[in-house]
């Protein structure tokens, strides 16, 4: 049984490392991730884990901790709202107001094991013609180096393919390796996979048309979100959109961003100056010429 001095001191690196906030009830995250890499390290138990760290404070071991707390649940088209809103109305008016560089940035952040990435990239594959001479670029970051070995290898096994994914797909773009499948390099060539925490300096990413920062927010708490938020509008092109989690949401957070409802769902947009409401729909924006479909 971990101790409470333990499980504190635990909660507390992954919240200096990650802005992640975990509390008692996530007690079973703990020991369900942890066990495993104390058996690994020779510890006879999370609680000599943990007081090893303490004492010994190795950066190496520190970060495998956090690995391993950190939440990976993601699966292929996961909620498939956001993806049917991609192609059935942010495409359309990306190929529309970026007719000229005939570029599209997309940054899938904290991508996991790389699901949402790939099936973006599925999906631009799939638009064929319509992107015909377009560069459409996919950025993948996580913090955790571990999932972004497995991501870069698009290797998958027979249950994370069947969640979410189509069998046409499965059989257009995957190879099969014995109780495994693999991506063809023609998607996994699509996607960029590299390590960044969301708390640090975010740059180096660049300008961007489209976020994916899904399933994150709920785990940050209100300072931390207003943070992120703001570094990630910043990055966000006029034409640009945010994507969040089906359960989050900027209630409450100071953001350049509005809320853009449609049948589908919903996402942002950097607002519009001086235009008062904060909360447009679909048949407001396409009267305006900003959404096509």
């Amino acid at each position: 049984m971990i101790s409470k001095e333990i499980l504190t001191y635990f909660f507390s690196i992954l919240y200096q490392e990650s802005g992640l906030v975990l509390d008692e009830s996530k007690k079973y995250l703990i020991e369900t991730r942890l066990e495993p890499i104390a058996a690994q390290e020779g510890f006879e138990s999370i609680n000599a884990l943990g007081r090893a760290l303490i004492q010994k404070r190795s950066p190496i071991l520190r970060q495998k901790v956090v690995d391993a707390m950190t939440t990976n649940e993601t699966y292929f088209f996961r909620d498939q709202r956001p993806f049917t809103i991609m192609k059935e109305e942010v495409f359309p008016a990306l190929i529309k107001a970026k007719e000229k560089s005939k570029q599209i940035h997309i940054w899938c952040a904290a991508s996991s094991t790389g699901q949402e990435p790939y099936s973006l990239a599925m999906m631009v594959k799939e638009m064929g013609p319509k992107l015909a001479g377009w560069s459409v670029q996919i950025q993948a970051t996580d913090i955790s180096e571990d999932v972004l070995k497995k991501a870069r290898l698009g290797i998958y096994s027979q249950h994370e393919v069947q969640r979410g994914l189509s069998t046409p797909y499965l059989l257009r773009y995957f190879t099969q390796k014995g109780l495994t499948w693999q991506l063809k390099p023609v998607i996994r060539d699509m996607v960029r996979f590299r390590r960044l925490n969301l708390l640090s300096n975010l740059s180096s990413v660049g300008d961007v048309d489209v976020v994916f920062c899904r399933n994150i927010l709920i785990y940050f708490d209100s300072k931390t979100k207003q943070n992120v938020i703001a570094r990630i509008s910043d990055l966000i092109t006029p034409e640009g959109v945010l994507f969040l989690g089906g359960s989050e949401a900027l209630m409450g957070i100071k953001s350049s961003l509005t809320r853009i409802g449609t049948a589908q769902g919903s996402y942002y947009k950097k607002s519009t100056p001086n235009k008062g409401n904060t909360e447009k729909t679909v048949p407001e924006l396409k009267r305006r010429g900003v959404c096509q479909t």
